[in-house]
């Protein structure tokens, strides 16, 4: 019976010391990898869809774009001030020398980026003097945000053409990431012309319309 005991008690050890290895483990990889996001100096080559999954922050995501559209050859690029940067998180001057603002959403995959980030890289074009305007997301875009890009020009790389990138330009193929990034938005309106003056549906708030009316009538 004793020698049971021993068996069991020995066998509660070891799997408290394994429970203990693997958690030191995995707590060393967290740190070695937030580190190597911090020092802001690894190789963009090594750097894959599931690094930037497990970047900290927004922050690091701007940081590994601005670095790459500048490996990708374009000019006029600079990363914007972290508070007050109006809506643009990069700036960079295109193939034909046209000047884009680019939003950067770093998402889980399960979160769709929503209608405020069109409206605020489309808003910060007048501010940074530029001609056109991209989202970059780790994920994809809420049905809404489609449509409010589609009528505004705006550009929407999502998930699938962020990996679309990096892997052209791991195989040093930046003419075709940068085809990637330049290509033309999906327009669903053309030009206020093809409205043919009709407005659009509104969904109107019946509630606050019997309510004013009800004070107008007293």
């Amino acid at each position: 019976m004793l020698g049971l005991i021993l068996i069991v008690i020995l066998i509660l050890i070891l799997l408290v010391i394994v429970v203990g290895i693997l958690a030191y483990r995995k707590s060393s990889s967290q740190k070695q990898q937030e580190q190597f996001f911090q020092i802001d100096d690894y190789d963009l080559k090594k750097i894959n869809i599931e690094d930037i999954d497990r970047m900290l922050d927004g922050s690091e995501f701007e940081m590994y774009l601005y670095r790459l559209f500048l490996e990708l050859g374009y000019s006029g690029v600079y990363k914007t001030v972290g508070s007050r940067d109006f809506g643009a998180d990069l700036i960079f001057t295109d193939s034909e020398g046209v000047r884009n603002v680019v939003q950067a959403k770093r998402y889980g995959i399960d979160n769709p980026v929503g209608l405020s980030a069109v409206q605020e890289v489309f808003t910060s074009m007048r501010y940074y003097k530029a001609r056109k305007s991209i989202v970059v997301a780790t994920t994809k875009y809420t049905d809404s945000c489609e449509t409010l890009a589609g009528i505004n020009h705006v550009k929407l790389l999502d998930r699938n053409d962020l990996i679309r990138i990096i892997e052209a330009f791991k195989q040093d193929d930046n003419i075709h990431a940068r085809d990637i990034i330049e290509s033309e938005p999906r327009v669903i309106l053309e030009s206020w012309n093809q409205m043919n003056n009709a407005l659009p549906v509104i969904k109107k708030d019946h509630k606050a319309e019997k309510y004013v009316k009800s004070i107008q009538s007293k």
